[in-house]
Order: structure tokens, then sequence, then C-alpha cells
């Protein structure tokens, strides 16, 4: 069995993903709200919204996404019931991951050793994502 985060945008979901994939590399996989069978009906603007997109991460991670549509009634509530947790392999690339992510983000947790252990931060990124970088390993 395999976890995979899916994500809801408002309008977002392309812009976020092309960040993500800064952030962690790979090739995003597109289909627009417009590629739909009856999309001719749609506003504009609703048909170049994202229906899916995903980004490979690693073998075990593949991040996925939509837009929502509100001529369809969809509406986004942003909440805090989810956050992804990453496990970098070194301390170098939570490092990497964490700054590359705290771009126009809310840190909630600062990268830093904790007490059990670990490196660990936490934060929420500019489009409303809660992520928990812990890489479990060498201190310094």
């Amino acid at each position: 069995m395999k976890i995979q985060p899916y994500f809801n945008f408002d309008g977002k979901a392309e812009e976020a993903f092309e960040f993500y994939r800064e952030v962690f590399g790979g090739e995003c996989t597109k289909m627009k709200m417009g590629d739909a069978p009856g999309s001719e009906k749609m506003k504009e603007e609703e048909k170049n919204r994202m229906m899916h997109i995903s980004l490979r991460v690693s073998d075990d991670l593949l991040l996925m996404a939509s837009d929502i549509v509100p001529s369809m009634g969809h509406k986004l509530k942003l909440g805090n019931q989810t956050y992804i947790s990453i496990s970098p392999d070194s301390r170098k690339e939570a490092d990497r991951i964490f700054d590359k992510l705290s771009e126009g983000a809310e840190i909630e947790m600062p990268l830093a050793d904790q007490f059990w252990g670990d490196y660990f931060g936490s934060l929420v990124d500019r489009y409303g994502i809660m992520w928990m970088v812990n890489h479990e390993g060498e201190q310094p």
C-alpha cells in the first residue's frame, strides 16, 4: 500500500507544482480542465485550471493535485488537517528542502536539533500546505 498526498487548490495547482518541482526535481504530468469532454461550456479561466497534476518525487512518493471549479459549486476550505512529512537522507538535504519551502512561508518551528534526537522543522508554505521536515540520523 502507498499513501499519496492529494491537494486541492483554487486556480494555483500548476503554479504550486512548478514550485514543488523546483524544490524536489522531477517532471510534472498535467491535464487541464479544458482537456475534458464537455469543457467547451466552461469559462476560459476554468478551462486552464488543473484537472490533475502530479509530480513523482521518488519511487515511494507521488504528489498529486487538482484545482476546484467554482462554476460547479466547488469551494476550497483551507485547514490544518494535513501535513506532508518529508524525511531527507541527510541534514544537508533537509536544509535545502526546508530553505526552499520556506520562501514566502510561515515558519512554525525552525529546522533544528530536537530533544527526541531528530533534526526537525515545520512550516506552512506560500500555498497553504503544511510541511514537516524530519531527518533522523547524525547530529553535527
